[in-house]
């Protein structure tokens, strides 16, 4: 996908506190996690464990939105070093592909929320090295990208790229902006007020917490496909391909069977292979978010 190079006057992003050291390069990874990788991978893939963040997410949002729902709560200053986005943005080539897609998305979104006439703030982009701490608490490179609402951030470290092509089997550019648009769709989610709904919900029928996350990941799959349908100019020959190959390669039953487990439905945190690449494939078709209502049925 042929993004054009990010101005930092677009975008808002930080370096995690952490971790020590530069971001890692591409082609470099930290693949010595082996199995512990593909196992935290498979309960918590392009986003935190539900389960795990639930108390933390729904107090700081009920505090900042004062639990009316569709009103995003004042955004912090940003953290030190946000200023020089040029230089944390191009520590490699992953976090320069994370930050044009970052410009790409604002600048599709924004738009949508105007016409909406709902409020609309840009995320946060957090880049870490091993470990740091989000908003929403520890953030450890192994639980994989994911947005934290209690800081609007995007939190990465970018070795995951690594992982994601050489032990999940997801190559390519276009796999990668896949997982920033899908953490975006988190962000897009969060302004509405649909995650302080769901997580609510959540709270008031943990039987099924697990079904209703599925809902919002496959939303956020469907999202990511809108944002790419409206940067269709941008999309090259294989693009595609390299979405759906990613979206099959992350789905829970996949995730389940390649670590040697029974498949249980019941664990699904993020829907199966086969609901993934429908969600996404959705968005692509159609480059309309009014067709990402996973919630309908």
């Amino acid at each position: 996908m042929r993004l054009n190079q990010f101005n930092p006057a677009n975008i808002r992003v930080s370096q995690g506190e952490g971790g020590g050291g530069g971001f890692p390069g591409g082609g470099g990874g930290k693949l010595g996690c082996g199995t512990l990788v593909l196992v935290l991978i498979g309960a918590v893939v392009f986003g935190v464990d539900p389960q795990q963040m639930l108390g933390t997410i729904e107090s700081v949002q009920t505090a900042t939105q004062g639990g009316s729902g569709g009103q995003s709560p004042t955004s912090s200053a940003p953290a030190a070093g946000t200023t020089d986005v040029t230089k944390i943005c191009t520590q490699n080539a992953y976090a320069t592909e994370a930050c044009n897609a970052l410009d790409s998305l604002n600048q599709t979104w924004q738009p949508r929320f105007q016409q909406a006439g709902i409020a609309f703030e840009q995320p946060m982009l957090y880049f870490y090295n091993g470990t740091s701490r989000s908003g929403c608490g520890v953030a450890q490179a192994a639980m994989g990208p994911f947005y934290c609402p209690a800081d609007q951030g995007i939190w990465i470290d970018t070795s995951f790229y690594d992982e994601l092509q050489q032990q999940l089997g997801a190559k390519g550019d276009f796999a990668r902006y896949y997982v920033m648009a899908h953490e975006y769709g988190h962000h897009v989610q969060h302004l509405t007020g649909l995650d302080t709904k769901v997580r609510r919900e959540q709270q008031a029928n943990p039987q099924a917490a697990n079904s209703l996350q599925v809902r919002m990941e496959l939303q956020a799959d469907c999202y990511a496909g809108v944002w790419a349908a409206r940067n269709r100019d941008l999309i090259e020959p294989g693009d595609m391909e390299e979405g759906m190959r990613a979206a099959s390669a992350i789905g829970d039953d996949t995730l389940m069977r390649n670590a040697g487990q029974a498949v249980n439905a019941e664990r699904f945190t993020h829907g199966t292979s086969a609901q993934r690449m429908e969600w996404l494939k959705r968005g692509l078709d159609t480059g309309n978010e009014d067709a990402c209502d996973t919630f309908a049925s």
